[in-house]
């Protein structure tokens, strides 16, 4: 059995109750077959990939807040700091009934490549809570957050470990996050990414996992002979990351006919009206329902069914595991010619293969969802300097970014002879940094 199955092997059996983490690593992990190989004895020696698929720590805590009718209700925290080799470990924190210690520490996992790739000096973390800010009023939301951060205080700091947003902790949550942090603390510092602008936040962080999405999509179809001016798109979701994809791919010349939300999804025939996706999205936290009750071109469906409709460019911007086998047979059948990740994740492995196989283009999260993180640096960086940069200013360095991820997973890929493999060229990319890194460091 070669290195790389015996890892395997382990993990499957320390860690069997999490199948999202097993899938990220069984991922991973293969598509570093060549670059394991080449180097197998420095790696085996120096137990590589034991000590990357193992966190460097996992804090689990209980979150206990008072609801409006003053009921004290109890939710679980978690912060899984993965991996700080080349910077302190930085990663969102998810607010969703589905998040478990597993699918912490999936995205953990997956952030140690991704951050990587940024060429910003970041390792990996992710963390997060069961509870769910739908329905709840500002001043639970509040209660919870201050709680969560009352115990989440202990871990992190500027220069050990920046939290940032992502599914249900927005610009709000964090303000609360941080009041609590510099209120225990007593220091006013770069801790928390996703800041609002008045208290150290960067402007363009709100647009960047979707407009990364965007750069790096348009990049690999101009070095494929294309581009975006007059595909059509289809994209999932209706948060942050989709409504700002939707809308630079259409500042691009495409046609977004697209998104969904967890109750259904919205087809509009004439392109997505963005500021109307925001108004119902952002401003009313409403359901799609009230799009499609405001726009004559748009017809509303319950349940799937994005991936359905013929399109040039697939963008899935929802969650994990949201594109099926299926749902890619159909997309080849339709003549999709490029699927980019926006969430983490959001492709099983089954239908990566298949897209793959069809010679789909195809670029994995790690790689085209690293926009916000790249701009969670560039937040850092500023609150270091105590300075701010003009959108343009950021827009730009993240638009370089970008750009810069596809030609390194492009060469990467090549250098292993499979050209065109983004997910192997981004695993092995992200990989190398991290690994040069870890051996400098000694054992530790």
């Amino acid at each position: 059995m070669g290195y790389v199955d015996e890892v395997l092997d382990l993990v499957a059996k320390k860690n069997a109750d999490q199948p999202e983490f097993l899938q990220a690593v069984t991922e991973v992990l293969n598509s570093l077959r060549p670059v394991v190989e080449a180097n197998e004895e420095v790696y085996r020696k120096n137990a590589i990939l034991e000590r990357i698929t193992e966190p460097d720590r996992v804090i689990m805590f209980r979150v206990p807040w008072v609801d409006d009718k003053g009921k004290v209700q109890v939710n679980r925290g978690f912060r899984v700091q993965f991996n700080n080799s080349i910077g302190p470990y930085k990663g969102g924190l998810r607010l969703h009934p589905s998040v478990n210690l597993g699918i912490i520490k999936f995205l953990g996992f997956e952030q140690i490549f991704k951050n990587s790739l940024t060429s910003l000096p970041i390792g990996g973390g992710k963390g997060g809570s069961d509870f769910d800010p739908k329905g709840k009023s500002d001043r639970e939301i509040m209660a919870f957050c201050q709680s969560f951060m009352t115990e989440l205080c202990k871990y992190i700091g500027a220069d050990v470990d920046v939290p940032a947003g992502d599914i249900g902790t927005g610009a709000r949550e964090i303000g609360y996050m941080f009041g609590q942090y510099k209120r225990i603390r007593g220091m006013f510092e770069g801790v928390l990414t996703g800041k609002g602008l008045s208290y150290g936040g960067s402007l363009a962080r709100t647009e960047a996992t979707g407009y990364g999405l965007l750069y790096i999509t348009e990049e690999l179809m101009k070095c494929h002979g294309e581009s975006m001016e007059g595909k059509t798109c289809v994209v999932s979701g209706a948060g942050n990351v989709a409504i700002y994809a939707i809308q630079k791919a259409q500042q691009m010349g495409a046609k977004v006919v697209t998104c969904s939300d967890s109750t259904g999804w919205i087809y509009d025939s004439e392109g997505i009206d963005v500021e109307l996706l925001r108004e119902v999205k952002e401003v009313k936290r409403a359901r799609l329902t009230e799009y499609a009750a405001a726009r004559k071109s748009a017809e509303y469906h319950e349940g799937r069914g994005v991936w359905s409709v013929k399109c040039d460019i697939a963008l899935p911007c929802a969650t994990q595991n949201e594109l099926l086998l299926d749902d890619a047979k159909q997309l080849v059948a339709n003549g999709c010619k490029a699927v980019c990740e926006g969430a983490n994740m959001p492709t099983t492995l089954d239908a990566t293969e298949y897209l793959q196989n069809n010679g789909v283009l195809f670029i994995c999260g790690k790689a085209s969802n690293a926009g916000g993180v790249a701009t969670s640096a560039l937040e850092m960086s500023q609150n270091s300097e105590r300075l701010s940069w003009t959108f343009e200013e950021v827009d730009a360095k993240l638009k370089n970014i970008m750009v810069n991820i596809y030609h390194n997973i492009d060469d990467a890929a090549k250098q292993y002879g499979m050209e065109g493999n983004y997910v192997a060229g981004a695993n092995i990319a992200g990989f190398q940094k991290v690994v040069d890194a870890m051996l400098a460091h000694g054992v530790c």
